[in-house]
C-alpha cells in the first residue's frame, strides 16, 4: 500500500526520538499525571463494585463472575444494570487475593500502570493511522510520523478527562477495554503483509477474538470493529470516499467496485460484520431479561415526551462532552439530578451550543473527506472515526443509557480528539514557520497545564470528601452531589453539617427518596421524631417498595409509641425485601416493648436464620428469656449463639448472668472472665462478676471487681451500694476473726 507521507510531521515543535524513548517519555508523563492517586481510598462507585461485591472474595465461587453483573447482582435480576464485565471483576479479585484483602493501593497502582501502557501503545496506533504500516527494505516497521504520533500520545497521556478512569478504581473497565481495543486494532493491521491483495484470515480472527475480550471488560469494546473497517477502507484500500461518492452520484464509469472485490475488502467487511453481529447476539443473550431499566433521574432527556426536545437535549449533551475534551477544567464525578437542566424551548440560549458543535463537525468532515492532501484527509478522518465510533454506545442513539454525561466514556474517544489536536499543531507549525518558537512554547504550555490539571484532579479523587466537595462548584444544582457530601459528613460523625446538605438535596430534587431516608435517620438519632416521620413517610409514598425507608419509619413510629403503625411499616419492609434480618430484629424489639414475648422471640429467631451472625438478635433472645424466667432455654440459646460467634463478649456477658442465676458459679465465672479478656473496660461486666463472687462467697475477688467497676463508671447503678454492703461484711468478718 502506497500512502503519501505526512509532510507536516517534521514541523511539529518536538524532538524526534526513537520509538522506545518516545514510549518511555509518554509512559512517564502518564505516570506523573496520576501517580498521586496511588494511595487514595475506595471512593464513590468503588463501594458497590468492590467493597460490597461478594464476587471479589476468593471464598466465593469463581464461576459467579460469569453469572453476575459488574456490581455483583445476578444478571437475571430486574434490578441488574446488565453491565457484564467478568474480566474486569476478575482483575479486582486478583488484586484482592494478592493483597490479602481490600487494600486500595494495589488497585490504584494497577490502574495507573494500565494507563501508562495504553498511552505508550497509542504511539503505535497513531503512527499507523497517520502514515500507515510502513516498513523498510528489511521488513522492519518504520514510523513515518514520529513527531505527530508522539505528540498525540502525549496529549492522550495527560488529558485530565481520564482522571475518573484512572483514579477511580471502577474505571479499570475503561482501561482494560481500551488496552484490548488497541491490541485488536494492531492485530488487524498485522493481517496485511505488504500486499494489498493478501490478507491473513487468522490475524483477522485474532482481532475479533481480542474484540470479544475487550467486550468482556466493557461493552464499548465492540466499537473497535468499526475502527478496523475504517482502517481497511482508508489505508489498506486507500479509498477516497469523496471521489467515490461523486462517481456513484454522477454515474461515471468506474472500476472501483471491481477493484474493491479484487482487493478482498467486501470479504473482510463481511467477516467483521458477521463477527460483530455474533458478539452482539451473544451479549444480548447474556443480558437475559432484556435491557436495563433506568429512571428519569438517571437520564432525563430520554424521558422527554417531545421527540424534538429529546433530540435537542441529546445534541446538547454531545456539545458538553466535546467541551470537556476541549476544556477539561469543569469536571464532576456525577452529572445527573439537575446538574444539566433540560432545554425546553427555542428561547433557551444553550441551544446555540449544539449548532456550534455541528458546524465544527461538518467543517472537519468537509476537510477530512474533500481535501486534496491525502495525508490531511487520512489524519482528520481517523481523528473523527476515533472520536465518534467509541462514543456511539453512550450516545442514546441505539438504547437509553443510565447517565447524562460520564467522563469515563470519553477515555477512548479522547484519542480521536488528541489526533486532531496533534494535526492542528503540525498544520500551524507548517503554515506559520516564522512563529515556530511561539508555537513550541504554546504546545509545551498546553501539555504542562494538562499535566497539572490531571495531577490536581487525581488528588481530588483520593478521598470522597475532596471528590464530593470539588463537585459543589461545578454542579451546584446536582442533588446527588449534595447528598454525597452529606453522606460523607454523616459517616464522619458531623451530623449537623450533613443535615444541611441532605435538606438541600431534597430541596433541589423533592423526590430524592434516598436523601429523605438518610435525613430521617439523622433526625431520628437527634430525637426530632416528628420531622423524621414526615420525611420517611414521604419517601415510602414516592417509592412504595423502598424497604429501608419502611424499616426506618417503623423505628421512628415505635419511638413515638405508634405501635400499630410501626408494626405495619416493619411488615411492609419485609414484604418488599424478603431477606431482611435487621427488620426482623427491630420488629422483635417492638414486640418486646408490647410484652409479646413469643412474637419477639420468633422475630429474632428469623433474624438469626437469615443472618446467623446477628449478634444483637441472639443477645436479645438470651436477655428476654432471662427476664421471663426461662433460664434453661436462655442458656441453650446463649451457647448456640457462641458456637457461631465464639468471641462475642456481649453474649458471653448475658449467658454468664443466666448461669449465675442458676448458681452455676464456676461456669458463669468462666464466661465473665472470657468477656473481660476480650473487652476489659466494661464496667457492667466487672460489676456483675463482683456480684457473682459476692454471692459465691469469694469476697476478696468481689471487692477487686467492685472497685474496677467503680473506677470505670463511678455512677454505675447499684454497684456502689453493693460495694458498701461488701465492705461492711468484710469489716464484720475482720472483727469476728480479731
Amino acid at each position: 500500500m502506497v500512502l503519501s507521507e505526512p509532510h507536516w510531521d517534521q514541523h511539529i515543535p518536538l524532538p524526534k526520538l526513537r520509538l522506545f524513548h518516545s514510549r518511555l517519555v509518554t509512559a512517564f508523563v502518564a505516570l506523573i499525571c496520576f501517580i498521586n492517586s496511588y494511595d487514595g481510598d475506595f471512593v464513590f462507585d468503588d463501594s458497590e463494585a468492590i467493597i460490597n461485591n461478594k464476587d471479589l472474595n476468593p471464598g466465593s465461587p469463581l464461576g459467579n463472575i460469569w453469572k453476575n453483573d459488574f456490581w455483583g447482582s445476578n444478571l437475571s435480576s430486574n434490578s441488574s444494570h446488565k453491565s457484564y464485565r467478568p474480566l474486569t471483576v476478575l482483575t479486582f479479585r486478583i488484586n484482592y487475593l494478592l493483597a490479602g484483602g481490600l487494600f486500595p493501593v494495589g488497585f490504584h497502582l494497577l490502574n495507573v500502570g494500565l494507563h501508562c501502557v495504553i498511552s505508550a501503545l497509542m504511539i503505535d496506533v497513531f503512527s499507523i493511522l497517520i502514515g500507515g504500516p510502513s516498513h523498510d527494505g528489511r521488513g522492519s516497521k518504520v514510523n513515518i510520523s514520529p513527531k505527530a504520533s508522539f505528540l498525540a500520545a502525549l496529549f492522550f497521556a495527560a488529558h485530565p478527562v481520564h482522571t475518573e478512569s484512572v483514579a477511580g478504581i471502577v474505571g479499570r473497565a475503561d482501561l482494560l477495554c481500551a488496552l484490548f481495543f488497541q491490541l485488536s486494532f494492531l492485530v488487524y493491521c498485522k493481517a496485511f503483509q505488504g500486499s494489498d491483495k493478501k490478507f491473513s484470515v487468522s490475524w483477522m480472527m485474532g482481532s475479533i477474538l481480542l474484540c470479544a475480550v475487550a467486550m468482556l471488560c466493557k461493552e464499548q469494546g465492540i466499537t473497535v470493529l468499526g475502527v478496523n473497517a475504517a482502517y481497511d477502507i482508508l489505508i489498506v484500500c486507500n479509498l477516497n470516499i469523496c471521489e467515490l461518492v461523486q462517481r456513484l452520484l454522477f454515474r461515471r464509469k468506474s472500476s472501483d467496485i471491481g477493484e474493491l472485490v479484487r482487493k478482498g475488502l467486501l470479504v473482510r467487511l463481511a467477516i467483521l460484520f458477521f463477527g460483530g453481529s455474533f458478539l452482539l447476539y451473544a451479549r444480548w443473550r447474556i443480558m437475559g431479561t432484556g435491557p436495563p431499566s433506568f429512571t428519569e433521574v438517571d437520564n432525563p432527556a430520554s424521558f422527554a415526551e417531545n421527540v424534538i426536545l429529546r433530540i435537542v437535549n441529546y445534541n446538547y449533551y454531545y456539545s458538553l462532552n466535546a467541551w470537556l475534551l476541549l476544556c477539561p477544567w469543569w469536571l464532576c464525578f456525577d452529572w445527573s439530578m439537575g446538574c444539566v437542566p433540560l432545554i425546553k424551548s427555542a428561547s433557551d440560549w444553550r441551544i446555540v451550543w449544539p449548532l456550534v458543535l455541528w458546524c465544527c463537525l461538518l467543517g472537519l468532515v468537509n476537510q477530512a473527506l474533500c481535501s486534496l492532501d491525502s495525508s490531511k484527509r487520512r489524519t482528520l478522518t481517523f481523528g473523527l472515526v476515533l472520536l465518534v465510533i467509541p462514543f456511539l454506545p453512550a450516545s442514546n442513539l441505539f438504547f437509553r443509557v443510565g447517565f447524562v454525561i460520564a467522563e469515563r466514556v470519553l477515555y477512548l474517544s479522547s484519542a480521536g480528539y488528541c489526533l486532531i489536536l496533534a494535526y492542528a499543531v503540525g498544520y500551524c507549525s507548517c503554515r506559520w514557520r516564522k512563529h515556530w518558537r511561539v508555537l513550541r512554547a504554546a504546545t509545551l504550555m498546553l501539555l504542562c497545564v494538562n499535566v497539572a490539571r490531571s495531577a490536581q484532579r487525581s488528588q481530588q479523587w483520593r478521598s470522597e470528601q475532596s471528590l464530593f466537595t470539588s463537585a459543589l462548584s461545578v454542579c451546584p444544582l446536582n442533588a446527588k452531589v449534595h447528598y454525597n457530601v452529606g453522606k460523607n459528613l454523616a459517616d464522619k460523625g458531623n451530623q449537623s453539617a450533613a443535615v444541611k446538605y441532605y435538606r438541600e438535596a431534597v430541596r433541589l430534587h423533592p423526590k430524592y427518596v434516598h436523601a429523605m431516608n438518610n435525613l430521617g435517620n439523622i433526625l431520628k438519632e437527634r430525637n426530632e421524631l416528628h420531622e423524621a416521620e414526615e420525611h420517611l413517610s414521604a419517601a415510602v409514598h414516592i417509592q412504595p417498595d423502598f424497604a429501608a425507608a419502611w424499616m426506618n419509619l417503623g423505628i421512628v413510629q415505635n419511638s413515638l409509641k405508634k405501635f400499630y403503625e410501626a408494626e405495619l411499616s416493619y411488615w411492609n419492609a419485609i414484604k418488599f425485601r424478603k431477606r431482611y434480618p435487621d427488620c426482623y430484629y427491630n420488629l422483635g424489639r417492638l414486640y418486646a416493648d408490647l410484652n409479646r414475648s413469643i412474637d419477639a422471640l420468633n422475630a429474632w429467631r428469623n433474624a438469626t436464620m437469615l443472618k446467623p451472625d446477628h449478634s444483637l438478635a441472639w443477645n436479645n433472645m438470651v436477655i428476654l428469656l432471662d427476664n421471663t424466667g426461662n433460664l434453661v432455654q436462655a442458656e441453650l440459646i446463649g451457647k448456640e449463639a457462641l458456637k457461631i460467634l465464639p468471641k462475642d463478649h456481649t453474649i458471653m456477658f448475658s449467658l454468664a448472668n443466666v448461669l449465675g442465676k442458676q448458681e452455676k458459679y464456676k461456669e458463669s465465672e468462666g464466661f465473665f472472665l472470657s468477656a473481660l479478656k476480650i473487652n476489659p473496660n466494661v464496667a457492667s461486666c466487672h460489676g456483675n462478676l463482683a456480684v457473682l463472687y459476692h454471692r459465691w462467697g469469694k469476697l476478696d475477688f468481689a471487692k477487686k471487681h467492685y472497685e474496677l467497676a467503680l473506677l470505670l463508671d463511678p455512677s454505675a447503678p447499684g454497684t456502689k451500694e453493693n460495694y458498701n454492703m461488701l465492705k461492711r461484711k468484710l469489716e464484720l468478718r475482720h472483727r469476728t476473726v480479731g
